[in-house]
């Protein structure tokens, strides 16, 4: 056997892969500076103090590290770190459990936020105002509600739709940080970062060519490099040269602009099977046969980002530059695409 599939054998899962790679502190993360200097600002005031951080929401696409974020400020902070998410608190007593159990200035990772049950949303306002929270207690005539205090502790909210969550909620997060996709050149950082982890053989222009495809986001960036090395392995012995690069992305049906299969499938609908005119987002995504919150959350940023489609008051329209990206002839100038 060669020391190549040797080698392959020995690699982490992509789950433990991703661990792996996570920098740890704050000058280790890659983009994302005013956000990096307002967290590190926060955590050295909280430190100065003696007194736990301030309650931190973080937002943004999938993927640009909210999570990553929150363990460093547990790391940053010398703090232990609870992790949950909000699909995971649907009872009030879910939340009260979590909460009691925590100790002094631990930091507690929601996930998903916005994805919390309404009950549980209203017990989080007062345990992160007052460290305090309310319990009922039997059923009936006979329940009664006891205040139980809790310890001081830092709430790292992370949501992919900020827009779902409550005022009351939102305005009891001390700094909310909105994150911004990554540029090429920093992502360029991101996968030079992985594959000295990996110990992959690749060049600079073929780290260029991953980043440029990665539509802004450093998990596409880390996930792209390791179906790379996977076709440079069986392909070429592990050297991930420019021709392997644009093989095996070819062969993952990535494009120049780093749109995959589903992206083109929404332009293809938008301007094909619905003749450019605008559609709503359930009948899209009956069409494409995907559910709404992937359409909305996964596809829909990079595609109004990179100007492929705008949002109407009667849904989503291809725009001119999907036409174009599709080799497809744009409607006359008496077809107004926006109207």
């Amino acid at each position: 056997m060669s020391d190549e599939l040797l080698t392959a054998q020995a690699e982490p899962s992509d789950l433990a892969f991703e661990i792996a790679i996570r920098p740890s502190k704050l000058e280790d993360f890659v983009g994302q500076v005013k956000v990096r200097a307002q967290i590190e600002l926060l955590i050295n005031a909280a430190k100065i103090q003696a007194r736990t951080a301030d309650h931190i929401l973080l937002a943004g696409p999938p993927g640009l590290g909210k999570t990553t974020l929150a363990m460093i400020v547990a790391k940053e902070s010398e703090r232990p770190l609870r992790l949950t998410s909000g699909p995971a608190i649907q009872h009030a007593g879910d939340l009260a459990a979590i909460l009691s159990s925590l100790t002094t200035g631990e930091v507690l990772f929601i996930d998903e936020i916005h994805r919390m049950s309404r009950s549980a949303e209203e017990l989080l306002y007062l345990a992160m105002e007052d460290f305090r929270v309310d319990v009922m207690v039997g059923k009936g005539v006979g329940a009664n509600s006891i205040s139980l205090d809790i310890e001081p502790f830092t709430l790292v909210g992370a949501t992919t739709r900020s827009g779902l969550l409550p005022n009351p909620l939102r305005d009891r997060f001390g700094f909310t940080a909105n994150l911004d996709f990554y540029s090429t050149e920093e992502l360029e950082q991101v996968v030079t970062r992985a594959s000295n982890l990996m110990n992959l053989a690749i060049d600079q222009e073929s780290l260029s060519l991953i980043a440029s495809r990665s539509r802004g986001t450093p998990r596409i960036a880390n996930r792209l490099l390791r179906r790379v090395r996977d076709y440079a392995l069986v392909n070429s012995a592990g050297q991930a040269s420019s021709q392997e690069v644009a093989a095996a992305l070819e062969l993952y049906e990535i494009d120049h602009m780093g749109l995959d299969r589903l992206d083109r499938a929404v332009l293809e609908a938008l301007i094909v099977r619905f003749g450019g005119k605008p559609v709503g987002l359930n009948t899209l995504s009956v069409a494409l046969g995907e559910e709404q919150d992937t359409i909305e959350t996964v596809v829909e940023p990079y595609l109004l980002r990179a100007g492929l489609i705008v949002r109407t008051a009667r849904g989503r329209q291809a725009a001119p530059a999907a036409y174009a990206h599709l080799g497809l002839p744009t409607p006359s100038a008496e077809q107004d695409l926006f109207h």
